[in-house]
C-alpha cells in the first residue's frame, strides 16, 4: 500500500510561549468577550479565539495551546484546531480547489485552506493532487503561504544526524538514479531506485 503523509515530518509541533504568524504557541487568557476570548499576543496585540472553539474550562488568567494565523480581513485570529504543519515545515498536502486568479488550496487540516500561489508552483496542480510544499509566512502581506520551491527552503547547514540514523523521508523528486526525498524537514537525500523494493511516488512519506 502506499504511504501518504498530510502531515509535516522531522519537527515536533511545539508550543511557545510567544505568538507568532503560522506557528503554534501557549497563550494566556486575557479576558472574556461574546465572541470569545482574547489571548495575549504579545508584540501581536490581543488576538481573538472564537467562541466557537473555547474549551468550557478556559478562564482569564489559564493558558491555551493554539495556533495562529490571519482571518479572511489579514487579522491575527486563533485556533485550538492544529494544522499538519506550520510555518517553518515541509508537507505533503492535498489539493482541495483551484482559484484561476491565485494559485491552488491545500488541505492543511484548518478551516481557512493554504494557498500555493501559482508563482510558487512547479507544475499546474488539479483537485485531489498532491503537493509536497515549504510553508511560511510571507513578510509583506503577513499570510501564512506555500511554496512547491523545495530547494529554495533546504538547509546549507551540515545535518547533525549521522550514519545509521532513521530518518523521515518526503519524495519531492524523481531522476533516472532515483528518488529525491526532504530528510528530517530540512535537507536533500537521493533514495537510489536499485535499492527499493518497489517504486515510490510524489509526495510519499515513509522512514530511511
Amino acid at each position: 500500500p502506499k504511504l501518504f503523509c498530510s502531515h509535516s515530518l522531522g519537527s515536533p509541533l511545539t508550543f511557545p510561549r510567544m505568538a507568532e504568524i503560522g506557528k503554534l504557541a501557549r497563550l494566556e487568557v486575557l479576558k472574556q468577550a461574546p465572541q470569545g476570548l482574547y489571548l495575549d499576543g504579545g508584540p501581536l496585540g490581543d488576538i481573538l479565539l472564537p467562541k466557537a472553539q473555547v474549551p468550557d474550562w478556559a478562564t482569564p488568567g489559564t493558558a491555551l495551546e493554539v495556533f495562529v494565523y490571519c482571518d479572511s480581513e489579514d487579522r491575527p485570529i486563533a485556533t485550538t484546531r492544529k494544522p499538519f504543519a506550520q510555518s517553518g515545515q515541509f508537507a505533503s498536502l492535498e489539493v482541495v480547489s483551484v482559484n484561476p486568479k491565485l494559485g491552488a488550496f491545500l488541505d492543511w487540516g484548518l478551516d481557512k485552506d493554504l494557498l500555493l500561489p501559482f508563482r510558487e508552483q512547479k507544475r499546474r496542480l488539479r483537485k485531489g493532487m498532491r503537493a509536497v510544499v515549504y510553508i511560511y509566512c510571507d513578510q509583506v502581506s503577513q499570510r501564512v503561504v506555500a511554496s512547491a520551491r523545495i530547494r529554495r527552503f533546504l538547509s546549507p547547514y551540515k545535518p547533525n544526524y549521522q550514519e545509521g540514523d532513521a530518518v523521515d523521508l518526503i519524495v519531492f523528486d524523481e531522476t533516472p538514479l532515483g528518488y529525491n526525498a526532504i530528510v528530517e524537514n530540512a535537507h536533500a537525500g537521493l533514495l537510489y531506485k536499485g535499492e527499493l523494493s518497489e517504486p515510490l511516488e510524489y509526495g510519499q512519506c515513509l522512514s530511511g
